[in-house]
C-alpha cells in the first residue's frame, strides 16, 4: 500500500474543510461587516498549513511515482492520453497555482488597512483557490480521472 498516497488523499479533506470554512467566514463577514477577529486569521492560517502539507505529499507523489517516469519518457505520448495529462500536468500544475493564490492571498490580507479589506482579500483569493482545487481532485464522477473518495 502507498501511504504517501493514502495520506494526500486524507489531507484533501483536511484542506477543503479549511478552505470552504475560510471562505465561508470571509462572505458572512463582508455581509455583517464586522471586524477581523483572530479566529478569521488562525482559519486562513489552518488553510495555508494544510494545504503546504498537501502539495508536499503531492510533490512527494509526483517524482517518487510514475508520473514524473511518464513525462521523462516521453511529454508527447503523456499529452495525447487525458487521463495521463490530467495527473502529469494539469492536476499538479493548477494545485501549485491554488497553494500560490493561498499564499498570496494570506500576505494580502496581513497587509490590507481595514477589517473590511481583509475579508474581501480573503473572500477573493481563497475563494478562488478553493474553486481551482475543487475542480482539480479527481472526484469518482469524473470518468477518465475518477479515484475514490477515501483510500485506506
Amino acid at each position: 500500500m502507498n501511504y504517501s498516497l493514502v495520506i494526500h488523499n486524507l489531507l484533501r479533506w483536511v484542506v477543503l474543510l479549511f478552505g470552504v470554512w475560510a471562505v465561508i467566514a470571509a462572505l458572512f463577514a463582508v455581509i455583517s461587516k464586522r471586524e477581523y477577529k483572530n479566529i478569521d486569521n488562525k482559519l486562513s492560517l489552518f488553510f495555508m498549513i494544510s494545504c503546504d502539507l498537501q502539495l508536499l505529499m503531492g510533490m512527494i507523489l509526483y517524482f517518487t511515482g510514475m508520473w514524473f517516469d511518464r513525462v521523462r519518457e516521453g511529454m508527447a505520448e503523456v499529452m495525447k492520453n487525458p487521463g495521463e495529462r490530467f495527473f502529469a500536468v494539469e492536476h499538479a500544475l493548477m494545485m501549485i497555482i491554488a497553494w500560490m493564490l493561498v499564499h498570496v492571498g494570506r500576505t494580502m490580507v496581513k497587509k490590507a488597512d481595514t477589517d473590511v479589506q481583509k475579508h474581501k482579500r480573503t473572500l477573493i483569493y481563497f475563494g478562488i483557490a478553493l474553486l481551482i482545487i475543487l475542480a482539480m481532485i479527481p472526484w469518482p464522477f469524473r470518468s477518465e480521472i475518477a479515484r475514490p473518495l477515501f483510500r485506506i
